[in-house]
């Protein structure tokens, strides 16, 4: 266990980049020690000073520090991950879906707990410190699964921070949810979810205003699940925008997919992304390749806030996911063209909440002294590296405290 006060000696820190004929050709990087007070940096000065402190020292080797990593959507109460391999079934629409997981469910939840304390332990060691999971609220499970979720997070409580999105998977309206997420936001979730208001509820109006009742009277936030495209999809995100005005709900509303961007017209898809950036509205991307390529650069250029997630680590919806933050901002990247030193290390941010050692002008704005002490040591020279070969993580800090993996051959 780490002392409360202590050095970390011999780290690599980002200084600024390397301009070559007016282009950033590199990253500058000094090494640092950094005293840890409580959960802060309390100080940071260069390797060649050498330290007349009694703290104990922890030589980290000369790994990079990058900020720790937020895993912004997935689902740790329902998954096959630490169980037998299953691949999907096929079903020929999302009610087919439904009601092969009524059946599913009940089989899954003894392990539920268990599964969610694993996938945790995955996350955290790929560098994540914070995790909003979406969790299934409707008539199958009642309030079970929340309470293995909220159970498998005071678990990591000290080690990661979190938030949970009470789920109606099957539909808020439809399977007549309204009481068990009403209940839900008393008994530890933090968020109203919602999944297609025009295909699974059948009425975008009705299914929006309930949302937002909800998150106005629990002071609660929003965060939807909206896979539906063309007009259905377009009508959802803007009423959705009016009502997370005229309820005050700015800066508290995520739309997860939000696949309409998919297939839209590009002015007409910046219109949209100018309205919910005005309301400091986010999307949640899995950064889906293939048909349903999003426009997250113009999502981000319009000021909308992107961030990447996992969203399923195999499950009866999809067999994919790894949970590693570090391989979905490297696939961002590969998608999006993002080849160059500026542009593969500023594709960091949507892993981190928006913190990047630098800004995009090569100015260092992280750490510094008082910021929190939440960051991961990898094998990587600068960040451009790190997105672009996914480098190995070797240990994770979240406030203060050595959360995964080690520094010395010795556990601290």
């Amino acid at each position: 266990m780490l002392n409360a006060s202590y050095w970390l000696t011999n780290i690599r820190l980002e200084q600024g980049y390397v301009i070559e004929d007016g282009q950033v050709a590199g990253t500058n990087t000094k090494v640092c020690h950094l005293r840890i007070d409580g959960d802060k940096i309390s100080e940071v000065v260069g390797a060649d000073i050498e330290l007349q402190s009694q703290l104990p020292k922890y030589d980290c080797k000369e790994l990079l520090m990058l900020p720790s990593f937020e895993e912004a959507h997935i689902h740790l109460d329902k998954t096959y991950f630490d169980g037998p391999w299953r691949a999907v079934k096929p079903a020929s629409s999302v009610f087919e879906r439904i009601e092969e997981e009524k059946v599913l469910l009940p089989k899954l939840l003894p392990m539920a707990r268990q599964q969610a304390e694993s996938i945790l332990t995955l996350i955290q060691g790929f560098g994540a410190t914070h995790v909003r999971s979406h969790c299934n609220i409707e008539p199958v499970s009642g309030l079970q699964r929340l309470e293995a979720t909220v159970q498998a997070l005071n678990a990591f409580a000290g080690k990661i921070s979190s938030e949970i999105v009470a789920f109606p998977q099957h539909g808020l309206l439809r399977s007549d949810s309204v009481q068990l997420v009403k209940q839900s936001l008393v008994e530890g979730a933090t968020f109203v979810g919602g999944v297609d208001p025009y295909t699974v509820d059948g009425d975008i109006e009705k299914s929006l205003q309930t949302m937002v009742e909800l998150a106005v009277m629990s002071n609660a936030g929003i965060d939807i699940h909206l896979h539906d495209g063309k007009e259905a999809g377009k009508k959802t995100l803007t009423r959705l925008a009016d009502l997370t005005e005229e309820a005050g709900l700015q800066g508290k509303v995520t739309v997860s997919h939000a696949f309409w961007f998919a297939g839209a017209q590009q002015q007409e898809a910046e219109e949209v992304a100018k309205r919910m950036a005005s309301l400091g509205m986010t999307i949640a991307s899995t950064v889906p390749i293939g048909r349903m390529m999003m426009p997250l650069p113009m999502l981000h250029s319009q000021g909308v806030k992107v961030k990447l997630a996992t969203d399923s680590l195999t499950d009866h919806w999809s067999p994919f996911g790894n949970g590693d933050q570090l391989e979905k901002a490297g696939r961002y990247a590969e998608l999006y063209g993002c080849n160059d030193e500026l542009a593969l290390s500023q594709s960091l941010r949507f892993i981190t909440g928006g913190l990047t050692p630098l800004d995009p002008k090569g100015e260092q704005v992280w750490p510094k002294v008082g910021d929190t002490a939440s960051f991961v040591l990898l094998h990587a020279s600068c960040s451009a590296e790190a997105v672009a070969r996914r480098a190995q993580r070797q240990a994770v800090w979240y406030e203060g405290r050595l959360v995964s993996g080690s520094i010395t051959n010795r556990d601290l």
